[in-house]
């Protein structure tokens, strides 16, 4: 089985300078590229991510969810980033399944144990059973229960770095506005355009803080 890991980035399905604002028409148009790629490679099966953009990122930011939940405004506030985080989910999968792709949802609040912000606990049987079964699964950033904090944000990089420790996929690709990954972040002078297992450990602490 040849896996890959796509990642759509936030900025890419969703208006970051307008709030709950998604770029449908982006997110039509690569279900369709999608759709047309796994037709064409039978073999090949997809863990799909995404990130959570204007959605979650505007309530998170609100509530400072990241940090922990405690009291009861704090978890109104973990409860409307699992809304809008889930709500962004909901119109990325509906796409998708329109295209033709039989995508199932991954929700990290429902099956993801943390512990002081990483991932702890996940049952991932279902997930690869899904994947074994030539299905969608998705995942993307969204809340979770944690042991410390009571509650937290999981990222989609996170959760997906999680399992591809388990999964070992033969490439992971990053859907964004840039055609790379920038290697001096924030001065924006050098693009890689692909990060190989040669270049990885230079690179990896300049560049994990973009791919959010």
């Amino acid at each position: 089985m040849s896996l890959v890991f796509l990642k759509l980035g936030g900025s890419l399905i969703t208006d970051k300078n307008h709030p709950y604002t998604a770029r449908l028409d982006k997110i039509e148009e690569l279900a369709g590229q999608v759709a047309a790629a796994l037709k064409k490679e039978a073999d090949l099966h997809l863990l799909l991510g995404h990130g959570s953009g204007s959605f979650g990122h505007t309530a998170a930011s609100q509530f400072d969810t990241r940090r922990g939940v405690h009291g009861p405004e704090a978890w109104g506030g973990f409860a409307e980033v699992w809304y809008q985080a889930s709500a962004l989910d909901r119109l990325v999968v509906e796409a998708f399944h329109e295209a033709g792709l039989p995508v199932v949802a991954f929700p990290a609040a429902a099956s993801v144990t943390a512990h002081d912000g990483k991932v702890f606990i996940w049952d991932s049987y279902p997930l690869q059973t899904a994947l074994a079964n030539g299905l969608v699964p998705v995942v993307y950033g969204d809340v979770a229960f944690d042991e410390v904090r009571n509650g937290t944000i999981l990222s989609t990089e996170e959760l997906s770095a999680h399992l591809a420790r388990q999964l070992q996929p033969q490439r992971i690709l990053l859907a964004g506005q840039e055609a790379g990954i920038w290697a001096d972040f924030p001065a924006r002078k050098a693009l890689i355009a692909e990060i190989t297992p040669e270049i990885l450990p230079q690179q990896a602490s300049q560049t994990c803080g973009l791919l959010r």
